[in-house]
């Protein structure tokens, strides 16, 4: 007498997963590498070239809430792999293409206006020696390119868009949370490592936050 063995249900999800990863893989590798290539090549460019005298960005109250925590940075670094992932799970070239342009719109601004208008922070008193991540991120990214912060535009810009990508994919809200949760993290880690003070996150929401929504708006209006 054979015994049955219990079946499990086979959901559409993975499948959907897999088959976002695989399309044009090659392509959004290519792509994400080249963009990201290009952009710090621009970034660094600006940083060194100045139109202006970088202009001191003011702490506010809320500034001294957040304690210094070098452990942030793992957070802070956190941004590349996922400003990666989002791309990676588009499936139409459509939304590659789009994607692609709305990130490159974020990047033209925010570049733009650290050259006309190059910004610091207030160095904080703290002997970056003891933290070496730290300290060679401090000498790598020097003062010019603090606001808006662009760490925190596309980290909000990549949240707006995995919204709509798990939506689409039809996952549990707790991915959804897991989502945002990590946006916040990086939000919170651009001052906990001090590279940033509140108002450059908040220009950075701005940024992001605006370029995102519009640009998904448009997408969405075309479709229709």
């Amino acid at each position: 007498m054979s015994v049955a063995h219990p079946s499990f249900p086979v959901t559409d999800r993975a499948p959907r997963l897999r088959d976002r990863i695989a399309f044009l893989w090659v392509g959004k590798m290519l792509g994400t590498t080249i963009g990201m290539t290009g952009f710090f090549i621009s970034y660094f460019w600006v940083l060194n070239n100045p139109l202006n005298t970088p202009t001191v960005m003011p702490l506010i109250a809320a500034d001294h809430w957040i304690p210094f925590q070098p452990s942030a940075f793992l957070l802070y670094i956190s941004l590349w792999f996922y400003v990666s992932l989002a791309p990676a799970f588009l499936i139409s070239r459509r939304e590659l293409i789009s994607y692609g342009l709305a990130a490159s719109v974020i990047s033209v601004i925010g570049l733009g206006i650290f050259l006309i208008w190059p910004t610091t922070v207030t160095p904080a008193e703290i002997d970056w020696s003891l933290y070496p991540s730290l300290s060679f991120l401090k000498e790598v990214d020097a003062s010019g390119n603090a606001c808006p912060s662009l760490h925190v535009a596309f980290a909000v810009f990549t949240a707006i868009w995995f919204q709509r990508i798990l939506k689409q994919m039809q996952v549990a809200i707790s991915w959804h949370g897991l989502n945002w949760l990590w946006c916040l993290g990086i939000l919170y880690s651009t001052v906990a490592v001090r590279q940033h003070v509140l108002l450059d996150v908040f220009a950075g929401i701005i940024l992001g936050g605006g370029a995102g929504l519009a640009h998904l708006y448009l997408l969405g209006r075309k479709t229709r």
